[in-house]
């Protein structure tokens, strides 16, 4: 792989998520959030895949496709189901307006790429230079957790926080160890899948998934 090209993929899958992060934060729909979340993990894949390559990492492949697999197939699915389960396809409401929701994104998308660069050290590498991108996912999705009162999108921002830990360990290490890589993302599927009961039996003895609403434990 020439490094011209390498440098195209690299943009084109970061871009991606970044892209992605962004679409969910500004979004109101639990469904587009969902898919949207897929495409991210399409792109993380991408993302792995190619960063391994250039390294001339062998498990790359492998990474790539559990990557694939587990964040782009069985959590979005997972997420999905859960959904059905409580007939939800849109969010309810939010704590700020949209105007709000791109402001914030905007300036936390900015904040992750003035922070990450003293961090970073002012690394020469491609990977490392695009590094902002996965602070970026992680600060939106702490964003995310702020302002959403439903369940379900806390569960999204969860794991586009998830997802930006992980961009940002594959582009400054080249990649994690399969044995790695595999404990980690099957320990959040288990934690989604758990979580996503939870969200289903809240809605059933509460009559919705309001997080603000909880006010206090009973009995």
């Amino acid at each position: 792989m020439s490094d011209h090209l390498y440098e195209q993929l690299l943009a084109t899958t970061t871009g991606l998520l970044l892209l992605t992060a962004v679409l969910q934060v500004w979004g109101r729909s639990v469904t587009r959030a969902i898919r949207l979340l897929a495409i991210q993990g399409l792109a993380l894949a991408g993302l792995v895949l190619v960063v391994g390559l250039h390294g001339g990492e062998r498990q790359a492949p492998p990474v790539a496709l559990l990557v694939l697999l587990v964040k782009a197939v069985a959590m979005p699915w997972a997420m999905a189901r859960s959904a059905r389960l409580i007939d939800q396809t849109k969010e309810a409401g939010s704590l700020a307006n949209p105007a709000v929701e791109l402001i914030g994104a905007a300036g936390l998308t900015l904040l992750a790429y003035a922070i990450s660069g003293p961090l970073l050290g002012g690394q020469a590498d491609p990977a490392a230079q695009a590094a902002p991108v996965g602070f970026s996912l992680v600060l939106l999705g702490f964003w995310q957790l702020l302002i959403r009162r439903s369940a379900l999108t806390q569960l999204v921002a969860f794991l586009l926080i998830d997802n930006g830990i992980a961009t940002i360990a594959f582009l400054t290490s080249g990649g994690l160890p399969l044995t790695i890589e595999l404990g980690v993302s099957l320990d959040v599927l288990l934690v989604v899948l758990i979580l996503g009961v939870l969200v289903v039996r809240m809605h059933e003895e509460q009559g919705h998934i309001d997080i603000t609403e909880l006010r206090e434990l009973r009995d």
